[in-house]
């Protein structure tokens, strides 16, 4: 990899933690578009996950301190979903998928991202209620298996389910979204390390580590305040579908 590939790999995560920590992400989605359209995309699937899961890790937990502390954080609506998510999370960090699967995967996960992102814009939250336990627990557990398979926190499905479903104003969904982005990515790192599979390099995680704190800290606490997220949304939106045509073109050629 050349020095230059390298710094703009840096930048696009620096941007990639800004953007998705305004709404209380921790980026995964966005780290692997990066990380997909770089010398990195060559890499084994199992690093890419463990890589993104570190990176979720810091993200997340900045953005929910700032979402915490301007008094957003629902415990009655986020523990439901983040109890049933961690054995989930676990065993879908347990399973390896490599080659064509892996990208299949990945790349139907960049799409539906994007699409949810984009359709955010069109819902009208109203008056909010929360789920169920019945409700909650399915809906967690599903995204934690889902998340632990495909390398991400589960915050780009959680938000929109509680948004389109009114469980949830937007930023009650962003502090809900960091803790459970946390949990999760915790508990898939700590599925896939128990199953052997250790591929962390120190020296790459304080490389990208040193970008995204800066920007899950700019973001986090731009979010947490008065964030416009539509402009946001649809940066992001370009960029997954850019990552997703990536990755079909590697399968086609």
């Amino acid at each position: 990899m050349s020095e230059l590939e390298l710094v703009l790999v840096l930048v696009g995560l620096f941007f990639m933690a800004t953007l998705f920590s305004t709404v209380g992400h921790g980026g995964a989605s966005g780290y692997l578009a990066i990380l997909s359209l770089s010398s990195f995309g060559t890499m084994e699937s199992i690093w890419l996950k463990q890589h993104v899961w570190s990176l979720n890790l810091i993200v997340a937990g900045l953005a929910f301190i700032q979402f915490k502390r301007n008094g957003h954080f629902n415990s009655e609506l986020a523990l439901p979903f983040v109890i049933f998510s961690i054995p989930m999370a676990i065993i879908g960090g347990y399973v390896s998928l490599d080659g064509e699967i892996y990208d299949i995967l990945l790349i139907i996960f960049l799409i539906l991202a994007a699409w949810r992102i984009l359709s955010i814009k069109r819902i009208e939250v109203g008056d909010v209620n929360i789920p169920s336990l019945k409700v909650s627990g399915p809906v967690g557990g599903i995204i934690g298996f889902v998340s632990g398979i495909i390398g991400v926190g589960g915050g780009i499905f959680l938000t929109p389910i509680l948004l389109l479903n009114s469980w949830a104003t937007p930023k009650t969904a962003a502090a809900a979204a960091s803790i459970f982005i946390w949990i999760t990515s915790l508990s898939a790192l700590s599925g896939s390390i128990i199953s052997g599979q250790v591929v962390l390099e120190p020296e790459k995680i304080i490389m990208f580590a040193s970008v995204v704190i800066m920007g899950g800290y700019i973001g986090s606490r731009f979010g947490a305040g008065n964030a416009h997220e539509i402009y946001i949304r649809r940066s992001l939106v370009g960029v997954l579908i850019i990552a997703a045509s990536k990755r079909i073109a590697s399968l086609i050629f």
